[in-house]
C-alpha cells in the first residue's frame, strides 16, 4: 500500500483540465523512460482494496525510476488543478491511492531498481526500492543472505514505501518497534519534484515527517532497512480464549518480558464465535493436528472469541528443551 497525494494551490481563474489536452501537455513536457497509459488501461488505478470509492484517473504512469517520478510531479505542477497520487499494491482503504482526473504513479514498476546489502560497522541493512513488496524482500534476504528485516506487517503483499508511509505494525513491534523505527535512510520525491535523501541527521524533518506521514511530504522511492539473522526454524502457536480479561492479561505479560524471556512474535486478534468462513473460526487457521474444536467452548462463551498468536525462533542446533520451554 502506498499513500501519497500531492496537490498544488490553484487560483479561481484556473480552468478545469481537459483529459486529452492534459495527457498531451504532459507527454510533451516530460521525457519518461517509463510509460504513460490511458483509457481502459487505467482501470486498475480506479479502485483500491477498501472499495469505498471508485474514481477514474487521467493517466496511469509507470515510471522507470526516481527521475521519472520527479519529472511527472514537476510537469503536473504546471497544469492547473492537476493532482498526483502514488499507488503501490492498491491496499489503501479510503481512496488515498487514487485521484479523480489526475495522475496515478504505479510504484510497482520500480521494484527492481534497488536491492543492495550493506554492512555498516557490523550491522546489516538492505537498500531497497519503495515499490518492492515486503514478501519479495523477505524471500530474497533470507535465500541470499540468511537475513531478514526485524519488523513486519501481517500481510506481506504490501510495498515498502506504502507501509513506511503508515507505520507497519505486527507481532514483532513489541520488541523492535514498528517498521518506521527500523529505517535509517529514505529517498523522497517531494511535492516540488525534488529528489531528496534524508535520515536522522540529514534532512531530519523530512525523514521523520515522511515516516508514518501518509504521503503528505512526498513519495518514498527508496529505503534502507535494518536486518537481523533469520532463524532456521519457527515454532508457531495459536491459543484461543473465551474471556477478554484472560486474553489481555496473557498478552500484556508476554510483551512486557525482557528479550530472551518471551516469544519473538506476539499478536492478538478477535474473531466471531461461529462457523462463518469469513469471520468465524474457519477463518482462523490452527495447527492441523489441533483443529478448532468448538465443542469445548464453555456455555458461557460469548459471541466473539480471542486469539493469541505467538512464535518462537530457534536454530537447528538448539536443544529440544530450549524449544519446548
Amino acid at each position: 500500500m502506498r499513500i501519497a497525494y500531492l496537490d498544488r494551490t490553484v487560483h479561481e481563474t484556473d480552468g478545469e483540465p481537459k483529459p486529452n489536452g492534459g495527457v498531451s501537455t504532459l507527454s510533451k513536457s516530460i521525457d519518461l523512460q517509463g510509460s504513460v497509459e490511458t483509457g481502459d488501461k487505467t482501470t486498475i488505478a480506479s479502485k483500491d482494496f477498501g472499495g469505498l470509492y471508485s474514481t477514474k484517473p487521467l493517466a496511469l504512469i509507470k515510471p522507470a525510476g526516481s527521475d521519472d517520478v520527479s519529472r511527472v510531479i514537476k510537469a503536473a505542477s504546471r497544469i492547473p488543478r492537476m493532482t498526483v497520487a502514488a499507488r503501490g499494491n492498491g491496499h489503501s482503504i479510503n481512496g488515498q491511492a487514487m485521484t479523480n482526473g489526475g495522475l496515478v504513479i504505479d510504484m510497482r514498476s520500480t521494484e527492481e531498481n534497488h536491492f543492495r546489502l550493506l554492512n555498516i560497522n557490523g550491522s546489516f541493512f538492505i537498500d531497497v526500492s519503495g515499490g518492492a513488496l515486503w514478501e519479495n524482500v523477505l524471500t530474497r534476504c533470507v535465500s541470499r543472505f540468511g537475513l531478514a528485516p526485524r519488523s513486519w506487517t501481517d500481510y506481506l503483499s504490501l510495498t515498502v514505501g506504502g507501509t513506511l508511509s503508515n507505520a507497519g505494525v505486527s507481532g514483532q513491534a513489541f520488541r523492535y518497534g514498528p517498521q518506521i523505527s527500523n529505517v535509517t535512510e529514505l529517498e523522497i520525491i517531494t511535492g516540488k519534484g525534488d529528489i531528496t535523501v534524508c535520515s536522522e541527521t540529514r534532512n531530519p524533518e523530512l525523514f521523520f515527517g515522511s515516516l508514518g506521514g501518509l504521503g503528505q511530504f512526498g513519495i518514498i522511492t527508496r529505503a534502507m532497512v535494518k536486518l537481523q539473522p533469520a532463524p532456521d526454524m519457527v515454532r508457531w502457536i495459536r491459543v484461543v480464549y473465551t474471556e477478554f480479561d484472560e486474553f489481555t492479561r496473557d498478552a500484556e505479560f508476554l510483551v512486557s518480558r525482557d528479550d530472551g524471556e518471551s516469544f519473538d512474535y506476539v499478536e492478538g486478534f478477535v474473531f466471531c464465535n461461529n462457523d462463518d468462513p469469513v469471520n468465524g473460526w474457519p477463518s482462523v487457521p490452527l495447527d492441523p493436528v489441533h483443529g478448532f474444536n468448538q465443542g469445548i467452548i464453555p456455555q458461557t462463551g460469548a459471541s466473539v472469541l480471542y486469539c493469541l498468536e505467538v512464535a518462537f525462533h530457534y536454530q537447528k542446533g538448539d536443544h529440544p528443551s530450549t524449544v519446548d520451554k
